[in-house]
């Protein structure tokens, strides 16, 4: 089965990676509106986060309902609003512009929490590299998901021109647990000017994996294991949303490629 997944541009609600055999936990969707339509779905036994893209809409799930929702017309333009719904519960989205595009990030969940809302001040910016592997990482449900959401770690990671990100090469497939996480995760990627491209690594130690992808705007990638930098194209900024999960642990504690851990 194919790791790389490319954009099918669909209105309403698409699934992206779904039942995917190298993925315990995961699955990934996207909602696409125009003003005053409607999508609503059952979340199922998968704890849901709707990370708004483009546009404004209002989301409802449960008793909770957030009106005008997202404050960016394209994921270039600042901070994502993200709504976190437990599983087993119903949720409605009602676009409130046009062109809503909404990512549906789906982990697979047993215990029930609250829904709510993260907004653009709540999100954690971190400046990551140096040089060439230099990059914005924003942290949508990390530390402040403790004892709020199961499993589920999200966020966005932005590459400037040319440059690197999850770099030096790094994994978390519990090759050197307890050191080492054992986390799946899905990568969905944007490009600035959205002709563009990047290129998606994918490699083991052994040789057993040992890829190379280029990817363009709105594809999605999905990694069970392995090393996985990716590269902006020159004259090109990358950005792609990712999140994780695993079976027990909530640890961004990522293993470097031991051959290249001299570059941090």
């Amino acid at each position: 089965m194919s790791h790389l997944f490319k954009e099918n541009v669909v209105k309403g609600y698409q699934d992206i990676i779904q039942e995917h055999q190298d993925l315990k936990y995961l699955a990934f969707g996207k909602i696409s509106l125009n003003e005053g339509e409607e999508f609503t779905r059952i979340t199922g036994d998968f704890e849901t986060t709707l990370v708004i893209l483009s546009g404004k809409a209002s989301i409802s799930c449960e008793n909770e309902k957030w009106s005008h929702l997202g404050e960016r017309n394209n994921v270039f333009e600042g901070k994502a609003t993200a709504v976190y719904m437990p599983c087993q519960s119903e949720y409605q989205v009602i676009a409130q512009t046009n062109n809503v595009q909404i990512a549906v990030c789906k982990v697979k969940a047993e215990n029930k929490f609250r829904p709510f809302v993260v907004r653009p001040n709540d999100i954690i910016v971190n400046q990551r590299g140096k040089d060439t592997w230099q990059r914005e990482v924003h942290d949508i449900i990390a530390d402040n998901g403790n004892n709020r959401v199961q499993r589920i770690i999200l966020g966005e990671t932005f590459n400037d021109v040319g440059h690197w990100s999850s770099y030096p090469p790094h994994k978390h497939d519990g090759e050197f647990y307890p050191e080492e996480p054992n986390l799946e995760e899905v990568y969905h990627y944007q490009i600035d000017p959205d002709q563009g491209f990047g290129v998606q690594l994918y490699y083991t130690k052994d040789q057993s994996i040992d890829q190379a992808y280029i990817v363009k705007n709105g594809d999605s990638f999905a990694i069970e294991k392995g090393y996985h930098p990716v590269s902006a194209a020159g004259g090109y900024r990358l950005y792609y949303l990712w999140f994780m999960a695993g079976e027990t642990d909530r640890n961004l504690k990522p293993f470097d490629d031991p051959d290249h851990k001299w570059l941090k």
